[in-house]
């Protein structure tokens, strides 16, 4: 073997293959092992080995590539390093490792590969003796020794003089100046090799040279080059004096605390952006903890990056930034105009908060709640009190989350824990005074993990949120500057703690007349624009949007609007781009007659005239027959049927209901999907009317005075695949079972709407715009509404007012007598209003 006295490694070795480090003896490196082979030597020798013996593997540079297996000799480099395990450390993250620090002892060559699975066994030759470094020598080189004594000589002054120009306070520095006086000569190539800024290649020389001449010549033009680069920094520093302070610590170690030292001008980099970050003492101090953990910390820790994450997410929230609010209100009401006709109330709002901001800078941010039927602009609304504020926009879509997390984040333990979507919208947006968007409020769900409506009660209250905590932070941050606004179809599934947090807003849905103003200014110049046509190609006259809008939409926004005029669109971009190919086509076939041998027929087509005029004809041909008639006045032609309004998330609508009686035993049956109050109010309208038969002169079919007697009755909703419910059809159902009793028809340009109560008065119910909007769209002229209601008229534009007759009704006589052609035979004098005023 080697020297034939003092320490033998053992004659067979295992060898851990090493892609990315060389180990010279003397030297401690870390190791991260993740290779098949390399994990079952450290499972099954490393980790189930009880000896000193077992802990001793040999170290050898694998020249192949990391990728693929070793399965000859020549694959190995021919000398390696016979190392002592001192520490193993196993994770499972991100993959499966061990990382292993590994102690060089003296270096061996590889004779033959006794086996290579399940990792690499080898027969090894010792070629250094191990005593030289464990202990000092006292056969250490010597000037007498000739040439190589010089060598060593002019080795160790180099060393000294590199020990001189660093600073002795860092720790690797000290360690590097006992090890100098501590060691025999013959082992400091080794280790000054080892230790200072080498790539691997010059490594693997010194490794390779087994003669201690050869070794010293090889690592000291490695020493002296270090020693160049460190005068070349000397010399900068001594231009630029601002860095004087700065100790010369870029010289990298490879020993057990190399990860510290090769990670610290990045662990610097970020103590500085967290001292210029400007947040809050709380969470300064929460990051300087941090920090110091980090710095402590190995970088094969997995906990590691979740801190490292951590803290370039505290940096990068804008605790101080803010953008100043643009405080002109005439342009702000002349942009909110431009980009939205009708919505008055909500721009007066807006107006009102910007003119607040101007008198009183520290305003609190409102919470908005903006309610209304799909497509009417509440999106778009919340991104143009963006542009007129002149902040930041970010949009929230709340639709489908049902899990807590998704507000306030997950706890740091977790794996894959992440921020909620407030710290990551103001993360995104890079300032503390966005405004945010919460779309779709009202479909949020509710699952295991949590009430994600309940954790919004926090970020929606002016007076807490001002210091919100996300789970993940686990330090407050202030939301008060954010402008939050809610948008939702309706209030009803809202929970009430989290609706009464927000100013709601209503936004109904446009008449007609907006909807062609809307068509004309917005979707029209907008599909012109998305298809690659220009108003000189295709003009829509404002009778066939009226057309579109009457008769192939029937909807509270303009979704669908759009749609429509995006297929008129696609169908004049066809001709368009025919006209353009026939245009061409007619140039060839003039160029082509020139020549008499080519006789080609080509049908020849003149291009469309321009513009293309959309009339009734051509909308017809494009978007087919109409889909919805206006047929109020064929269903009315029976008694027995009624005209009601009601109210949806999707806007409102007209609603009939239809009645009839046969002989039978007294039975009331219901059909049309009723909900549970209107049910009961087909109980009360009957109740109501057989306590009034004999008044109202009303017999059953036998004759009597009860109308149920001998005689049951079938209220129907037709629609029946649709979920009928709400306390706004009472006075239908009463019009309807007293138009079938006396045989008297309802007025066919007759609707209405309202709740009633046992002693016959009529109630206020909600929804009157929505209502009244969809009795104008059927053709409806006259419309009976609850008394109690008249203040909500005011919200009708002017127009909507003018075309419809309104009926104000305190009490069911007067609902009968409005609604039924000809009048209702009421009570003959015997019943005054006293009478019906109600003792509640």
């Amino acid at each position: 073997m080697g020297s034939s006295g003092g320490i033998q490694i053992p004659n067979r070795l295992p060898l851990l293959l090493s892609h990315e480090g060389v180990l010279l003896p003397g030297s401690t490196v870390r190791f991260s092992v993740d290779s098949p082979r390399n994990m079952q030597l450290v499972s099954q020798r490393l980790l189930k080995g009880t000896s000193l013996k077992s802990t001793i593997i040999g170290v050898i540079p694998n020249t192949r590539d990391p990728g693929q297996d070793i399965d000859d000799l020549p694959a190995l480099h021919k000398i390696g390093t016979a190392g002592v395990a001192v520490q193993v450390v196993g994770s499972n993250w991100p993959k499966p490792h061990y990382t292993l620090l590994i102690t060089g002892l003296c270096r061996f060559s590889v004779t033959s590969l006794l086996k290579e699975r399940p990792f690499v066994l080898a027969e090894v030759e010792q070629l250094d003796k191990l005593e030289q470094y464990m202990t000092p020598s006292t056969h250490s080189v010597s000037a007498e020794d000739g040439e190589l004594g010089e060598l060593s000589q002019r080795f160790y002054q180099a060393a000294v003089q590199l020990l001189g120009m660093l600073d002795m306070s860092v720790p690797v520095v000290a360690k590097f100046r006992r090890l100098l006086d501590s060691l025999p000569r013959e082992t400091l190539p080794d280790v000054v090799a080892s230790m200072i800024r080498t790539s691997n290649k010059e490594k693997l020389q010194v490794l390779d040279a087994v003669s201690l001449e050869e070794r010293f010549k090889k690592a000291l033009p490695l020493l002296n080059k270090q020693i160049e680069g460190l005068k070349l920094l000397q010399k900068t520093r001594k231009i630029n004096p601002d860095n004087e302070k700065r100790p010369l610590r870029r010289l990298r170690f490879n020993l057990e605390d190399e990860d510290e030292d090769e990670d610290g001008d990045d662990t610097a980099s970020l103590e500085r952006k967290v001292h210029n970050a400007n947040m809050p003492d709380a969470a300064l101090k929460v990051c300087r903890k941090e920090l110091k953990r980090l710095k402590k910390m190995p970088q094969s820790m997995p906990e590691y990056a979740l801190t490292r994450n951590y803290l370039d997410l505290m940096v990068e929230l804008p605790w101080s930034k803010s953008t100043k609010d643009c405080l002109d209100i005439r342009a702000a009401r002349t942009l909110l105009d431009n980009d939205h006709y009708a919505m008055d109330k909500l721009k007066k709002r807006v107006v009102e908060y910007l003119a607040v901001r101007q008198l009183k800078t520290s305003l609190k941010g409102p919470i908005l709640c903006f309610v209304g039927p799909p497509g009417v602009g509440k999106t778009s609304v919340g991104r143009s009190v963006a542009r007129t504020l002149g902040r930041e926009f970010h949009r929230i879509a709340l639709g489908g989350v049902c899990d807590q997390s998704d507000i306030r984040g997950h706890r740091r333990t977790y794996v894959g824990s992440m921020p909620g979507r407030i710290i990551n919208g103001l993360k995104t947006v890079g300032v503390n005074n966005p405004v945010f968007l919460l779309d779709e409020v009202d479909k949020l769900g509710k699952s295991l993990q949590g009430d994600p409506a309940a954790a919004l009660l926090e970020v929606l209250d002016p007076e807490q949120n001002h210091s919100f905590t996300d789970h993940y932070l686990n330090v407050a941050f202030d939301l008060s500057q954010v402008l939050f606004i809610a948008t939702a179809n309706t209030t009803a599934t809202i929970p009430p703690a989290l609706l009464d947090r927000m100013e709601v807003l209503q936004v109904p849905g446009y008449t007609q007349e907006e909807k062609v103003e809307i068509a004309h200014r917005h979707l029209i110049p907008n599909q012109l624009e998305q298809h690659g046509l220009t108003p000189q190609q295709l003009h829509i006259p404002q009778d066939t949007t009226q057309a579109i809008i009457s008769s192939y939409t029937r909807e509270a926004g303009v979704r669908s609007l759009e749609r429509k005029i995006g297929a008129i669109c696609r169908a004049v971009a066809v001709k368009v781009a025919e006209g353009q190919r026939l245009a061409k086509t007619n140039t060839v076939t003039e160029n082509s007659t020139q020549h008499k041998d080519c006789q080609v027929k080509l049908l020849i087509a003149a291009p469309p005239e321009m513009p293309i005029v959309i009339d009734h004809i051509a909308l017809k041909d494009i978007l087919g027959q109409p889909l919805f008639e206006l047929e109020v006045s064929e269903r009315l032609t029976l008694p027995g049927v009624a005209l009601g309004l009601a109210w949806t998330p999707l806007g409102g609508e007209i609603m009939f209901v239809e009645a009839s009686r046969t002989e039978g035993e007294g039975q009331l049956t219901l059909t049309g999907q009723l909900g549970d109050v209107m049910k009961e109010s087909a109980h009360l309208a009957i109740s109501w009317l057989r306590a009034n038969a004999k008044t109202y002169q009303i017999t059953n079919m036998v004759g009597g005075s009860d109308p149920l007697e001998g005689t049951d009755i079938h209220l129907h909703f037709p629609a029946g695949a649709v979920t009928k419910d709400g306390p706004s059809a009472g006075v239908t159902i009463v019009t309807c079972l007293a138009s079938l009793f006396s045989g008297r028809l309802v007025r066919s340009d007759v609707a209405m709407t309202g709740e009633i109560t046992l002693r016959g008065l009529v109630l206020p119910v909600g929804g009157i715009k929505d209502k009244v909007l969809a009795a104008h769209r059927a053709g409806v002229r006259r419309v009976i509404l609850p008394k109690r209601n008249e203040k909500d008229l005011e919200e009708l534009p002017a127009n909507v007012r003018a075309d419809l007759d309104f009926v104000m009704a305190a009490n069911l006589d007067e609902v009968l007598n409005a609604s039924i052609d000809g009048g209702f035979p009421g009570p003959s004098g015997s019943l005054t209003h006293s009478q019906l005023t109600s003792k509640l």
